[in-house]
């Protein structure tokens, strides 16, 4: 169990976490893990495979290596026959299968999760015990993708595809493309299709949005391009400012969703992320201090908070992806390595996109 003195100074930030504070955090997590390495939301509710993979990245900011490998070890042994996972679980409990739908950004998202764990540590066993994992995985994803990039949101329990896609799905997507990608590099496989369907994907995102679900009220599909990678520079600045006030509630954090009065801690902490890989680092500190008022006396951070009207914390849950979001997102601030890595850009593949565009 992580003690305030086991913890690294890249998780303490003044005004946000302080080292005791941030061990609780971790306790907060580990206290949800069950002995098979699952990751639910919190003890009773459903695992689904990307939120439980935030969770895992989120112990390995902590030095909770062993916990975090665990949660990888699961997704490998519950791994469908064709690359998927489902998408919930009961309490993470493989044979209580809540949603029988494989959505392609949770699938995806293993190669994120798995590549930054491997900088947290080195592993390389681990590498070779998850690279059939990724490889079946980033296989069914890409399988969705449409004709103009972008990637379809799911195949049905049925397994019929569901071609519409999802702006915020696929950005995710196209960060774990460049996982995927720096992992075939690390081991000598070079994936020139992936490099193509990766490039295919971004130029969707940047210049395609009729080629999405209108998912404009929801804050995800604001910042999520940038969070991504697929849109940055000056482009990525002029999106974030253009829609700031819509979404930012001063003091208080991130709405999920407009009109709603409602402010969510994985919203605010994910456009803490997306502003610190722009160079923003204060105004995402900013946003990080504003949620305080989430967080429970146990550690654990409330989802979200109703700020109009009846105000009230809700709904009454904390959730373990919303931890591990604050923590993902201190940790880059803080410095740490293999995050910074991951969600900054560096060590994987740039210049993805066809050089002629339609």
């Amino acid at each position: 169990m992580t003690s305030p003195e086991r913890i690294a100074e890249h998780l303490v930030l003044p005004g946000v976490l302080t080292a005791e504070q941030a061990a609780e955090t971790v306790a907060g997590i580990l206290a949800v893990q069950r002995e098979d390495g699952a990751i639910p939301w919190f003890r009773g509710h459903h695992l689904d495979p990307w939120d439980h993979i935030e969770a895992a990245m989120a112990l390995d900011t902590a030095g909770e290596h062993e916990a975090a490998r665990r949660a990888y070890e699961w997704l490998a042994r519950h791994q469908n026959t064709d690359g998927s996972w489902y998408a919930a679980y009961h309490d993470g409990d493989p044979e209580d299968v809540t949603d029988h739908g494989r959505e392609s950004n949770f699938v995806a998202y293993v190669a994120v999760g798995v590549w930054h764990h491997y900088l947290s540590t080195g592993d390389d066993v681990f590498l070779d015990r998850m690279w059939p994992v990724v490889y079946a995985a980033v296989e069914f994803v890409l399988a969705l993708q449409q004709p103009g990039g972008q990637i379809g949101w799911k195949r049905e329990p049925d397994r019929t595809p569901v071609t519409d896609a999802l702006l915020t799905g696929s950005s995710s997507i196209h960060q774990a493309l460049r996982c995927a990608l720096a992992i075939a590099e690390e081991r000598e496989e070079p994936q020139p299709d992936w490099e193509l369907a990766a490039g295919a994907l971004r130029h969707a995102i940047r210049r395609h949005p009729e080629r999405f679900l209108d998912k404009s009220r929801y804050s995800m599909d604001w910042y999520y391009p940038v969070l991504g990678g697929a849109v940055s520079g000056p482009e990525a600045n002029a999106r974030i400012d253009a829609r700031w006030d819509d979404f930012v509630v001063p003091g208080l954090g991130v709405r999920c969703v407009l009109p709603n009065p409602w402010v969510t801690g994985g919203e605010s902490c994910e456009l803490a992320l997306t502003l610190w890989a722009m160079g923003e680092s204060d105004r995402a500190l900013e946003i990080l201090t504003s949620i305080g008022h989430l967080r429970a006396a146990n550690g654990n951070y409330w989802t979200g908070y109703v700020f109009e009207g009846e105000r009230a914390v809700w709904p009454e849950e904390q959730t373990t992806w919303t931890a591990g979001s604050l923590l993902l997102a201190v940790a880059a601030l803080g410095g740490e390595e293999a995050t910074v890595a991951v969600f900054g850009g560096e060590r994987l593949p740039r210049g993805l996109e066809p050089d002629c565009c339609d």
